[in-house]
C-alpha cells in the first residue's frame, strides 16, 4: 500500500492516515504486510509502535517507488525465507538453476545448456551490450558504448545519464519488492558481493522491457535535467503498469526455479496481528 501527502497516527487501534484537510483514512492494522511511505507522510511515534507490534513494513520511498530511503525491519525479513533463499544461493546446482531461469526470463528463450554461471554471466553481457545498440536505433539516440561512474556523474553522456537514472529507479522499487516479500537484498545469484545483490538479480530481468526504453526514449528529447526527467517519466511507468504488484509474484518464480520446496512458517513464528476472518456470503461478496 503507497501512502502519500499526510500524516500516519494511530487512532483507535488503528493506523489512520490524516491528509492536509483533516480527511482520515482508516488502515486496517495487521492485515497489511508493508506500507511505501512516499514523499508529503510524516509519521508518528505511535504509528511506529504500533507497526512494530502487528509486523507492519514499513518503507520510504519515492514516488511510485523510483527511489527507497530507509525501511524498518519488523516484518520485512522471514528467517523461513532467507534460510530458502540462502540454501539455494549456497548450493551450486540450486544455485544455476535459478541463474538459468532469470536468464529465460530476461530473453525469453532457454539459456545454452551445459553453461557455468559465469559463462552465462558472460553470454548475458554481449546480449546487453547489442540490445543496448539495437534500443539506441529505435529511438535515435547516438550511442557509444555503457559508462557509468558514479563518482562524476556529470562526466557521462546524456543517454549514458538517462540509464543511470532509469536502473536507480527500477533498483528502488525492486528493493521494495524484495523487503516486502521477507527476503534480503545481499543474497544474489548472479551478482553477489554487493549490498543490493539480489535486488540487481531481479530487477535485471525487467530492465529492457520497462526502464531502459524510457531512459532512451528521454535520451532523444535531450532534456536540460536527464535525471528529474527520467525520473518522473519512470514514476509514471511504475503506475501505470502496477509494476510492484508484478514483482513479488517474479521473486517467488525465479527462486522456485531451484526446485526445492519452500520451508513452511516455524511453528513459533509470529502470524498476522489479524487473520482473514471466512465471510458470510459467496465468493466476491464483502458481507
Amino acid at each position: 500500500m503507497f501512502l502519500e501527502y499526510g500524516n500516519l497516527d494511530v487512532l483507535d487501534g488503528a493506523f489512520v492516515l490524516v491528509d492536509k484537510n483533516g480527511v482520515r483514512t482508516h488502515i486496517p492494522v495487521g492485515s497489511v504486510a508493508c506500507i511505501m511511505l512516499e514523499p508529503g507522510t510524516r509519521v508518528s511515534h505511535a504509528a511506529i509502535a504500533l507497526a512494530a507490534r502487528v509486523g507492519t513494513l514499513l518503507v520510504w520511498v519515492g514516488e511510485a517507488g523510483v527511489r527507497l530511503y530507509a525501511a524498518g525491519q519488523p516484518g520485512g525479513a522471514r528467517s523461513d525465507r532467507l534460510l530458502y533463499q540462502a540454501r539455494l544461493a549456497l548450493d551450486e546446482e540450486l544455485r544455476l538453476k535459478v541463474v538459468r531461469k532469470m536468464y529465460a526470463l530476461r530473453f525469453g528463450e532457454e539459456p545454452p545448456a551445459r553453461r557455468s554461471v559465469e559463462q552465462l554471466r558472460g553470454i548475458e553481457g554481449a546480449r546487453v551490450r547489442e540490445t543496448y545498440k539495437q534500443l539506441a536505433r529505435k529511438y535515435g539516440v547516438e550511442w557509444v558504448h555503457r559508462e557509468y561512474d558514479a563518482s562524476t556523474w556529470e562526466s557521462g553522456d546524456i543517454p549514458n545519464r538517462c540509464l543511470s537514472a532509469a536502473t536507480a529507479c527500477l533498483y528502488g522499487i525492486t528493493e521494495a519488492a524484495v523487503l516486502a516479500a521477507g527476503y534480503a537484498p545481499a543474497i544474489g545469484f548472479i551478482h553477489t558481493g554487493k549490498p543490493l545483490s539480489f535486488v540487481y538479480d531481479i530487477g535485471d530481468i525487467v530492465k529492457f522491457e520497462t526502464v531502459v526504453p524510457v531512459a532512451f526514449a528521454q535520451a532523444a528529447k535531450l532534456p536540460f535535467d536527464p535525471e528529474r526527467a527520467v525520473r518522473l517519466a519512470c514514476r509514471d511507468v511504475f503506475r501505470q503498469s502496477k509494476l510492484l504488484e508484478r514483482m513479488i509474484p517474479l521473486i517467488e518464480e525465479v527462486l522456485e526455479a531451484g526446485g526445492i520446496q519452500r520451508p513452511a512458517a516455524g511453528a513459533d513464528q509470529v502470524p498476522p496481528a489479524i487473520q482473514d476472518q471466512k465471510g458470510l456470503g459467496d465468493a466476491g461478496h464483502r458481507g
